[in-house]
C-alpha cells in the first residue's frame, strides 16, 4: 500500500457523491473509504473545481499511529486509524505525510491526513440557500 499512497494522495468515503462525469480510479482502504489512484489532491482539486464543484479543507489534520513487524502493515494500520479519526461531515481526506521509524525488529508509521469535503456548492451559497431572508449590510 506504500508505494501508492504519496503526501496528497485523495481519500474519498464509500458513499462520497462526485460530480457527474468525474470517475476516478479508486482502491479500497478498508471498509469506508476508498483511494484515488494516480491522482494528487491538486490535480483532483482542479478537476473538481471544473466542473463547478468545491473540495475544501480544514486546519484539523488527524495523526494516527500504526505499529507491526512489516512496515506496510504499519502504515495500513495508521492510515486506516487517522481515516477513522476523521468526522461525518467531512468525505473526503487527503494525505498529508508518513512518517516511518524502526525500532526493536517493529516498524512504527505515524500518517497525517487533512479532511476535506466535497460538495457543489460552496459555505455561503448554502448559508444564502438556508437563510434567503437575509439581506446584505448598508
Amino acid at each position: 500500500m506504500r508505494a501508492s499512497l504519496k503526501p496528497h494522495s485523495v481519500f474519498l468515503r464509500k458513499e462520497c457523491i462526485l460530480p457527474e462525469c468525474l470517475d476516478p480510479l479508486r482502491g479500497p482502504v478498508g471498509e469506508s473509504w476508498m483511494v484515488v489512484e494516480g491522482m494528487t489532491a491538486a490535480v483532483f482539486d482542479t478537476m473538481v473545481r471544473r466542473m463547478g464543484w468545491h473540495f475544501m479543507g480544514v486546519d484539523h489534520a488527524c495523526s494516527r499511529l500504526g505499529i507491526a513487524t512489516k512496515e506496510e502493515t504499519a502504515v495500513r494500520r495508521a492510515v486506516a486509524r487517522a481515516l477513522a479519526g476523521v468526522a461525518r461531515r467531512f468525505n473526503a481526506a487527503e494525505l498529508v505525510s508518513i512518517q516511518m521509524n524502526r525500532s526493536m525488529g517493529l516498524h512504527a508509521a505515524i500518517v497525517t491526513v487533512q479532511p476535506r469535503v466535497i460538495q457543489q456548492h460552496s459555505w455561503l451559497d448554502m448559508a444564502g440557500e438556508t437563510h434567503p431572508q437575509m439581506v446584505s449590510a448598508r
